[in-house]
């Protein structure tokens, strides 16, 4: 159910909203400004202030509306923290198999960073079926279409660092399956007025794109 919540999110707008460096006491303010924009999936980097707390009031506030999560995951201990926050999809940087099975078993999706068509592969044999490639930019849009080619048909690729609403036809002519967007949405001292804009015209740019 999870799964198919997070791929109607994705065929709707494919988006994930990547909030970093975002308060408790802002984010929920931030969160209803993007999906008020169209943006349904948001996550928090575990390398922000309090984490765990803006998880969970993520999840009170919007967790029947949005997907929730985090990013920058590193650790089964940690996992076990975002889940009992209430979050729903865990994006990590690298393709740990045991933390892509932790989360599978405490009710996440994972979302693991590879590079190389081994790391996709890994990942994809310990459970993830959302492959995040990170830095996009490093690599190209052609680098996608390529991996894609072997994966098995059921694996959902993302494109993280680089990509976005600016060169989003190219990306999503090689097979992207969403976009992790930082930057272009969130930065530290952003109001939820300015953030909302910003999802505004990104929703736009990727709606003309498709």
């Amino acid at each position: 159910m999870m799964q198919n919540t997070l791929d109607s999110w994705l065929k709707k707008m494919p988006v994930i909203a990547i909030i970093r460096g975002v308060t408790p006491d802002e984010v929920v303010d931030v969160g209803r400004a993007i999906h008020r924009a169209g943006i349904g999936i948001i996550e928090v980097p575990l390398n922000s202030p309090e984490p765990f707390e803006s998880i969970k009031r993520l999840s009170i506030e919007l967790g029947e509306d949005c997907i929730i999560g985090c990013g920058t995951l590193l650790s089964e201990g940690d996992a076990k923290r975002v889940a009992k926050a209430g979050g729903q999809i865990a994006v990590t940087p690298n393709t740990r198999p045991s933390v892509i099975k932790k989360c599978l078993e405490l009710g996440m999706i994972p979302m693991p960073g590879w590079a190389t068509p081994s790391e996709a592969f890994t990942a994809y044999r310990a459970g993830a079926r959302h492959l995040k490639l990170f830095p996009a930019s490093s690599f190209g849009a052609g680098h996608i279409q390529a991996v894609k080619a072997v994966l098995p048909s059921d694996a959902k690729i993302l494109a993280v660092g680089g990509a976005g609403a600016h060169n989003a036809a190219e990306w999503l002519d090689a097979g992207v399956d969403g976009f992790g967007i930082g930057s272009d949405i969130y930065k530290v001292g952003r109001s939820a007025q300015e953030v909302h804009q910003r999802c505004v015209d990104i929703v736009d740019a990727i709606n003309a794109a498709r």
